[in-house]
Protein backbone atom coordinates (compact mmCIF):
# COMPACT_ATOMS: atom_id res chain seq x y z
CA UNK A 1 0.00 0.00 0.00
CA UNK A 2 3.00 2.51 0.33
CA UNK A 3 2.78 2.87 -3.61
CA UNK A 4 -0.97 3.23 -2.88
CA UNK A 5 -1.66 5.30 0.11
CA UNK A 6 -5.15 7.17 1.17
CA UNK A 7 -5.51 10.25 3.15
CA UNK A 8 -8.08 10.21 6.57
CA UNK A 9 -9.34 13.68 5.63
CA UNK A 10 -11.83 14.59 8.19
CA UNK A 11 -13.89 12.50 10.87
CA UNK A 12 -16.81 12.43 13.08
CA UNK A 13 -17.65 10.88 16.48
CA UNK A 14 -19.96 10.26 19.00
CA UNK A 15 -19.79 8.26 22.48
CA UNK A 16 -20.29 8.29 26.04
CA UNK A 17 -17.65 11.26 26.80
CA UNK A 18 -18.70 13.61 23.48
CA UNK A 19 -21.06 13.77 21.10
CA UNK A 20 -18.76 15.10 18.22
CA UNK A 21 -14.97 13.81 17.56
CA UNK A 22 -13.28 16.86 19.01
CA UNK A 23 -15.09 16.84 22.90
CA UNK A 24 -14.47 13.32 22.77
CA UNK A 25 -10.99 13.10 21.44
CA UNK A 26 -10.19 15.72 24.12
CA UNK A 27 -11.98 14.27 26.80
CA UNK A 28 -10.15 10.48 25.96
CA UNK A 29 -7.06 12.65 26.00
CA UNK A 30 -7.60 13.62 29.75
CA UNK A 31 -8.47 9.67 30.90
CA UNK A 32 -12.39 10.88 31.41
CA UNK A 33 -15.09 8.08 31.55
CA UNK A 34 -18.69 8.24 31.52
CA UNK A 35 -19.31 5.02 33.42
CA UNK A 36 -22.56 4.44 35.09
CA UNK A 37 -24.80 2.11 36.25
CA UNK A 38 -26.82 0.15 34.13
CA UNK A 39 -30.56 -0.71 33.58
CA UNK A 40 -28.56 -4.30 33.78
CA UNK A 41 -27.74 -6.89 36.77
CA UNK A 42 -25.13 -8.90 36.85
CA UNK A 43 -25.49 -12.32 38.52
CA UNK A 44 -24.39 -10.81 42.27
CA UNK A 45 -27.28 -8.76 41.68
CA UNK A 46 -25.15 -5.65 41.09
CA UNK A 47 -25.68 -2.80 38.31
CA UNK A 48 -23.96 -3.83 35.35
CA UNK A 49 -21.34 -0.24 34.78
CA UNK A 50 -21.44 0.95 31.34
CA UNK A 51 -21.14 3.70 29.03
CA UNK A 52 -24.11 4.82 27.81
CA UNK A 53 -24.45 7.76 24.62
CA UNK A 54 -26.30 10.47 26.36
CA UNK A 55 -28.53 11.84 23.21
CA UNK A 56 -32.09 14.25 24.00
CA UNK A 57 -34.30 11.27 23.21
CA UNK A 58 -33.95 7.71 24.90
CA UNK A 59 -33.90 5.87 21.41
CA UNK A 60 -32.81 2.05 21.77
CA UNK A 61 -32.33 -0.81 19.34
CA UNK A 62 -31.22 0.19 15.48
CA UNK A 63 -32.88 3.70 15.78
CA UNK A 64 -30.20 4.57 18.12
CA UNK A 65 -28.11 3.23 16.19
CA UNK A 66 -29.01 4.82 12.89
CA UNK A 67 -29.33 8.04 15.27
CA UNK A 68 -25.33 7.90 16.24
CA UNK A 69 -23.86 6.71 12.83
CA UNK A 70 -26.21 9.77 11.27
CA UNK A 71 -24.64 12.06 13.60
CA UNK A 72 -21.28 11.02 13.32
CA UNK A 73 -21.15 10.69 9.33
CA UNK A 74 -23.11 14.35 9.14
CA UNK A 75 -19.98 15.38 11.48
CA UNK A 76 -17.50 13.95 9.02
CA UNK A 77 -18.67 15.97 6.19
CA UNK A 78 -19.30 19.25 7.63
CA UNK A 79 -16.57 21.15 5.50
CA UNK A 80 -18.28 19.87 2.42
CA UNK A 81 -20.34 23.33 0.90
CA UNK A 82 -22.43 20.83 -1.08
CA UNK A 83 -21.43 17.16 -0.48
CA UNK A 84 -20.26 15.21 -3.62
CA UNK A 85 -22.86 13.14 -5.10
CA UNK A 86 -23.38 9.41 -4.46
CA UNK A 87 -20.18 8.31 -1.98
CA UNK A 88 -19.59 4.92 -1.41
CA UNK A 89 -19.97 4.17 2.41
CA UNK A 90 -18.95 1.54 4.19
CA UNK A 91 -20.58 0.77 7.30
CA UNK A 92 -18.96 -1.71 9.77
CA UNK A 93 -21.36 -3.44 11.75
CA UNK A 94 -21.15 -5.98 14.68
CA UNK A 95 -20.45 -9.88 13.69
CA UNK A 96 -23.13 -12.13 12.18
CA UNK A 97 -22.52 -14.50 14.96
CA UNK A 98 -22.10 -11.78 17.76
CA UNK A 99 -25.01 -12.73 20.93
CA UNK A 100 -27.62 -10.07 21.13
CA UNK A 101 -26.80 -8.64 17.42
CA UNK A 102 -29.82 -6.98 16.23
CA UNK A 103 -31.97 -7.54 13.60
CA UNK A 104 -31.69 -6.05 10.51
CA UNK A 105 -28.15 -4.03 10.41
CA UNK A 106 -27.50 -5.34 6.67
CA UNK A 107 -30.89 -5.02 5.38
CA UNK A 108 -32.28 -2.00 6.70
CA UNK A 109 -29.50 0.15 8.70
CA UNK A 110 -28.40 2.06 5.76
CA UNK A 111 -31.85 3.37 4.81
CA UNK A 112 -32.52 3.87 7.87
CA UNK A 113 -28.93 6.24 7.81
CA UNK A 114 -29.84 7.70 4.34
CA UNK A 115 -33.78 8.78 5.84
CA UNK A 116 -31.96 10.52 8.98
CA UNK A 117 -28.97 12.33 6.70
CA UNK A 118 -31.52 13.14 3.40
CA UNK A 119 -28.56 11.68 1.24
CA UNK A 120 -28.33 8.86 -0.96
CA UNK A 121 -25.25 7.16 -0.93
CA UNK A 122 -23.58 5.05 -3.58
CA UNK A 123 -26.13 2.24 -4.71
CA UNK A 124 -23.48 -0.65 -5.89
CA UNK A 125 -20.14 0.44 -4.54
CA UNK A 126 -21.72 1.02 -0.58
CA UNK A 127 -22.22 -2.09 1.60
CA UNK A 128 -21.66 -2.85 4.84
CA UNK A 129 -18.67 -5.02 6.37
CA UNK A 130 -19.79 -7.43 9.74
CA UNK A 131 -16.46 -8.15 11.23
CA UNK A 132 -16.73 -6.44 14.38
CA UNK A 133 -13.06 -4.36 15.47
CA UNK A 134 -11.64 -5.42 12.04
CA UNK A 135 -14.19 -4.16 9.83
CA UNK A 136 -12.41 -0.66 9.73
CA UNK A 137 -9.13 -1.90 8.65
CA UNK A 138 -10.95 -4.40 5.52
CA UNK A 139 -12.93 -0.91 5.33
CA UNK A 140 -9.53 0.87 4.42
CA UNK A 141 -8.81 -2.18 2.13
CA UNK A 142 -11.82 -1.47 -0.07
CA UNK A 143 -11.45 2.19 0.04
CA UNK A 144 -8.29 2.22 -1.42
CA UNK A 145 -9.16 -0.27 -3.94
CA UNK A 146 -11.99 2.18 -4.99
CA UNK A 147 -9.69 5.69 -4.84
CA UNK A 148 -7.45 3.57 -7.12
CA UNK A 149 -8.75 1.10 -9.22
CA UNK A 150 -12.71 3.16 -9.85
CA UNK A 151 -11.49 6.45 -9.27
CA UNK A 152 -13.50 7.39 -6.62
CA UNK A 153 -12.72 11.17 -5.33
CA UNK A 154 -13.99 10.21 -1.67
CA UNK A 155 -15.29 7.25 0.01
CA UNK A 156 -16.81 7.09 3.64
CA UNK A 157 -16.18 4.76 6.69
CA UNK A 158 -18.19 4.63 9.47
CA UNK A 159 -18.72 2.46 12.57
CA UNK A 160 -21.47 1.90 14.73
CA UNK A 161 -22.66 -0.56 17.72
CA UNK A 162 -23.81 -0.84 21.00
CA UNK A 163 -23.14 -3.78 23.63
CA UNK A 164 -25.81 -2.34 25.81
CA UNK A 165 -28.79 -5.48 25.68
CA UNK A 166 -29.57 -8.03 27.86
CA UNK A 167 -28.99 -10.89 24.96
CA UNK A 168 -25.46 -9.42 24.85
CA UNK A 169 -25.00 -8.65 28.20
CA UNK A 170 -25.76 -12.28 29.27
CA UNK A 171 -24.04 -14.40 26.83
CA UNK A 172 -20.75 -12.28 27.79
CA UNK A 173 -21.63 -12.62 31.57
CA UNK A 174 -21.66 -16.33 31.00
CA UNK A 175 -18.36 -16.89 29.18
CA UNK A 176 -16.65 -14.77 31.85
CA UNK A 177 -15.87 -11.90 30.08
CA UNK A 178 -17.95 -9.05 31.24
CA UNK A 179 -16.67 -6.67 34.20
CA UNK A 180 -18.51 -7.39 36.50
CA UNK A 181 -19.07 -7.63 40.95
CA UNK A 182 -18.18 -11.91 40.15
CA UNK A 183 -15.36 -11.21 37.19
CA UNK A 184 -12.17 -8.57 37.33
CA UNK A 185 -10.79 -9.97 33.99
CA UNK A 186 -13.30 -8.48 31.79
CA UNK A 187 -14.68 -5.07 29.95
CA UNK A 188 -17.41 -2.46 30.09
CA UNK A 189 -19.42 -2.52 27.99
CA UNK A 190 -20.39 0.81 25.66
CA UNK A 191 -22.02 2.07 22.40
CA UNK A 192 -20.35 5.01 19.72
CA UNK A 193 -20.41 5.63 16.04
CA UNK A 194 -17.63 6.89 14.38
CA UNK A 195 -16.87 7.96 10.74
CA UNK A 196 -13.63 8.91 8.64
CA UNK A 197 -14.00 10.46 5.24
CA UNK A 198 -11.04 8.33 3.03
CA UNK A 199 -9.70 10.60 -0.25
CA UNK A 200 -6.64 10.19 -2.71
CA UNK A 201 -3.58 12.54 -1.64
CA UNK A 202 -3.52 14.51 -4.29
CA UNK A 203 -6.86 16.15 -2.77
CA UNK A 204 -5.41 16.71 0.63
CA UNK A 205 -2.47 18.91 0.75
CA UNK A 206 -0.09 18.63 3.81
CA UNK A 207 -0.28 22.54 4.45
CA UNK A 208 -3.76 22.88 4.68
CA UNK A 209 -4.28 21.04 8.46
CA UNK A 210 -1.64 18.07 7.75
CA UNK A 211 -2.59 14.57 6.60
CA UNK A 212 -2.79 11.12 8.08
CA UNK A 213 -1.45 8.99 5.45
CA UNK A 214 -2.64 5.23 5.60
CA UNK A 215 0.36 3.33 4.02
CA UNK A 216 0.30 -0.48 5.34
CA UNK A 217 -2.45 -3.12 5.58
CA UNK A 218 -1.63 -6.60 6.93
CA UNK A 219 -4.15 -8.95 7.47
CA UNK A 220 -3.84 -12.30 9.31
CA UNK A 221 -5.91 -15.53 11.64
CA UNK A 222 -5.40 -16.24 14.96
CA UNK A 223 -5.87 -19.60 15.62
CA UNK A 224 -5.74 -19.30 19.32
CA UNK A 225 -8.85 -16.98 20.01
CA UNK A 226 -9.91 -15.65 23.25
CA UNK A 227 -12.39 -18.75 23.57
CA UNK A 228 -10.39 -21.31 22.27
CA UNK A 229 -8.46 -23.68 24.97
CA UNK A 230 -5.40 -23.16 23.29
CA UNK A 231 -1.74 -21.38 24.57
CA UNK A 232 -1.59 -17.88 23.38
CA UNK A 233 1.82 -17.19 21.02
CA UNK A 234 -0.08 -13.99 19.08
CA UNK A 235 1.13 -15.82 15.60
CA UNK A 236 -2.38 -13.95 14.08
CA UNK A 237 -1.32 -10.45 15.43
CA UNK A 238 2.65 -10.90 14.60
CA UNK A 239 1.64 -11.83 11.08
CA UNK A 240 -0.81 -9.34 10.41
CA UNK A 241 2.23 -6.68 12.11
CA UNK A 242 4.96 -7.86 9.59
CA UNK A 243 2.67 -7.92 6.58
CA UNK A 244 1.94 -4.19 7.31
CA UNK A 245 5.68 -3.51 7.69
CA UNK A 246 6.04 -5.24 4.34
CA UNK A 247 3.23 -3.13 2.51
CA UNK A 248 4.26 0.35 4.22
CA UNK A 249 8.12 -0.54 3.46
CA UNK A 250 9.20 0.16 7.02
CA UNK A 251 10.17 -1.52 10.21
CA UNK A 252 8.69 -1.60 13.90
CA UNK A 253 11.58 0.38 14.86
CA UNK A 254 10.56 3.26 12.65
CA UNK A 255 7.47 3.40 13.78
CA UNK A 256 6.38 6.02 17.43
CA UNK A 257 3.31 4.69 18.78
CA UNK A 258 0.44 2.37 19.14
CA UNK A 259 -3.14 2.33 18.65
CA UNK A 260 -5.20 -0.76 19.68
CA UNK A 261 -8.49 -1.87 20.35
CA UNK A 262 -8.24 -4.09 23.77
CA UNK A 263 -10.81 -3.00 26.30
CA UNK A 264 -9.78 -5.09 29.68
CA UNK A 265 -9.78 -8.23 29.31
CA UNK A 266 -5.86 -9.59 30.00
CA UNK A 267 -5.89 -12.10 26.82
CA UNK A 268 -5.81 -9.21 24.39
CA UNK A 269 -3.00 -7.25 26.55
CA UNK A 270 -1.07 -10.62 26.39
CA UNK A 271 -1.49 -10.73 22.53
CA UNK A 272 -0.34 -7.48 22.47
CA UNK A 273 2.89 -7.40 24.56
CA UNK A 274 3.70 -10.92 22.92
CA UNK A 275 3.21 -9.64 19.26
CA UNK A 276 5.68 -6.42 20.26
CA UNK A 277 8.14 -9.12 21.79
CA UNK A 278 8.36 -10.56 18.29
CA UNK A 279 8.25 -8.02 16.10
CA UNK A 280 10.67 -4.85 17.35
CA UNK A 281 13.99 -5.44 16.88
CA UNK A 282 15.47 -2.13 17.97
CA UNK A 283 15.60 -0.53 21.62
CA UNK A 284 12.88 2.33 22.21
CA UNK A 285 12.97 4.36 25.07
CA UNK A 286 9.14 4.31 24.75
CA UNK A 287 6.77 2.83 22.75
CA UNK A 288 3.18 4.32 24.31
CA UNK A 289 -0.41 2.09 23.51
CA UNK A 290 -3.48 3.71 23.33
CA UNK A 291 -6.41 2.58 24.29
CA UNK A 292 -9.70 4.41 23.96
CA UNK A 293 -11.69 1.81 25.45
CA UNK A 294 -10.49 2.85 28.77
CA UNK A 295 -12.81 6.09 28.26
CA UNK A 296 -15.59 4.82 25.85
CA UNK A 297 -15.74 1.05 27.38
CA UNK A 298 -16.06 -1.77 24.57
CA UNK A 299 -17.60 -0.16 21.35
CA UNK A 300 -17.64 -3.40 19.05
CA UNK A 301 -17.69 -2.59 15.74
CA UNK A 302 -17.76 1.09 16.23
CA UNK A 303 -13.73 0.64 18.22
CA UNK A 304 -11.67 0.11 14.58
CA UNK A 305 -12.95 3.50 13.33
CA UNK A 306 -13.23 5.19 16.77
CA UNK A 307 -8.82 4.36 17.04
CA UNK A 308 -8.45 6.25 13.48
CA UNK A 309 -10.44 9.26 14.42
CA UNK A 310 -8.33 9.31 18.05
CA UNK A 311 -4.91 9.01 15.78
CA UNK A 312 -6.06 11.95 13.51
CA UNK A 313 -6.60 14.33 16.44
CA UNK A 314 -3.68 13.59 18.66
CA UNK A 315 -1.82 13.85 14.67
CA UNK A 316 -3.54 17.39 14.24
CA UNK A 317 -3.21 18.88 18.02
CA UNK A 318 0.46 17.74 18.40
CA UNK A 319 0.02 15.15 21.33
CA UNK A 320 0.64 12.48 19.36
CA UNK A 321 3.55 10.43 20.67
CA UNK A 322 5.64 10.53 16.90
CA UNK A 323 4.16 10.72 13.35
CA UNK A 324 4.77 6.94 12.80
CA UNK A 325 1.51 5.31 13.98
CA UNK A 326 0.47 1.52 14.42
CA UNK A 327 -3.21 0.53 15.18
CA UNK A 328 -3.98 -3.10 15.83
CA UNK A 329 -7.54 -4.90 15.30
CA UNK A 330 -8.87 -8.13 16.89
CA UNK A 331 -11.85 -9.84 17.13
CA UNK A 332 -13.31 -12.56 18.59
CA UNK A 333 -13.29 -14.76 15.58
CA UNK A 334 -9.16 -14.39 15.38
CA UNK A 335 -9.15 -12.16 12.45
CA UNK A 336 -6.36 -10.14 13.34
CA UNK A 337 -5.23 -6.71 11.27
CA UNK A 338 -2.73 -4.05 11.33
CA UNK A 339 -2.96 -0.25 9.59
CA UNK A 340 0.11 1.77 9.75
CA UNK A 341 -0.02 5.37 9.13
CA UNK A 342 2.60 8.56 8.78
CA UNK A 343 0.90 12.31 9.53
CA UNK A 344 2.40 14.49 7.41
CA UNK A 345 2.60 18.24 7.51
CA UNK A 346 4.24 21.30 5.41
CA UNK A 347 7.87 20.89 4.98
CA UNK A 348 7.48 17.30 6.92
Amino acid sequence: MSNQPVVIADSGMVCGVGLDAPSACAAIRCAMDNFQETRFVDKGGEWIIGSSVPLATHWRGRTKLAKMASMALQECLQHFATVPSEIPLFLCVAERERPGRMDGLEEHLFGEIEAELGYQFHAQESRGIPLGRVSAAVALKHARELIYEKQFPYVLIAGVDSLLNGATLGEFEAEDRLLTSQNSNGFIPGEAAAAILVCHPSLVSASDRGRLLCQGLGFAQEEATVTAERPLRADGLTAAIKNALADAQCTMGDLDFRIADVSGEQYYFKEAALALTRTLRTRKEHFYIWHPADCIGEVGAAMGVVMLVVALAGSRKGYASGRQLLCQFGNDAGQRAVAISRYETAGA
